[in-house]
């Protein structure tokens, strides 16, 4: 009787289920990305292109014609300065009548020849000269303009100086002998007399008065 052999008790180990990976091989060196750049921006091309501020243009009226006058002060009407200029030749009036009746009180005579005529229009323009140069004198309006509130003001809206002042009265005269002066207003596209053409400057309402 033959010898008895137990049999094993775990059957042949299996193959083992690992899967062995290969080591990664080291990969080549790649080249590096070559960085384009674009050509070169033209000296100047990074600045912005504005377009040049459009130069002031003077104010022009209804008839396209360039006004003189630059601010925004409205000139006073005709009328109204008519009203002025009426105040103050009442003035001036007033002061020749004064200077009459001294002329009687002193034991002066009163003839209407030529020569007397002469003597006394030229003493009324004296007065009236008189009464235009004390508001020059003194840096401000006449009564009749205080009085029906205007201002003289410069074309620009400034106050007059010493020299406005004495351009306008020159003017004032010029256009009182000439009698077209005064009438120009009538005319004019912006009211203006030849003493406003020649002093550049304009009577204007005083709202602070």
């Amino acid at each position: 009787m033959g010898r008895a052999v137990q049999t094993s008790l775990f059957p042949d180990r299996l193959a083992s289920n690992v899967v062995l990976i290969a080591p990664a091989r080291p990969k080549p060196a790649t080249r590096r990305a070559k960085v384009r750049t674009g050509k070169r921006a033209p000296e100047g091309q990074g600045k912005l292109e504005f377009l040049e501020a459009a130069p002031a243009k003077p104010r022009t009226l209804g008839t396209t014609v360039e006004a003189r006058i630059y601010c925004d002060a409205p000139v006073a009407t005709p009328l109204h300065r008519a009203v002025a200029a009426a105040l103050d030749w009442a003035m001036v009036l007033i002061a020749y009548g004064c200077f009459l009746v001294a002329f009687r009180l002193l034991g002066g005579q009163v003839f209407l020849n030529k020569t007397n005529l002469m003597v006394f229009g030229a003493a009324l323009l004296l007065v009236g000269f008189t009464y235009g140069l004390l508001p020059l004198i003194a840096g401000t309006e006449t009564p009749g303009m205080r009085w029906t509130k205007l201002k003289l003001t410069t074309f620009d809206g400034f106050p007059l100086d010493p020299r406005h002042r004495l351009l306008r009265m020159l003017g004032s005269c010029l256009s009182f002998c000439s009698g077209v002066g005064l009438l120009w207003s009538l005319v004019d596209e912006e009211s203006l007399t030849w003493q406003d053409h020649i002093s550049r400057t304009f009577p204007t309402l005083a709202l602070d008065r």
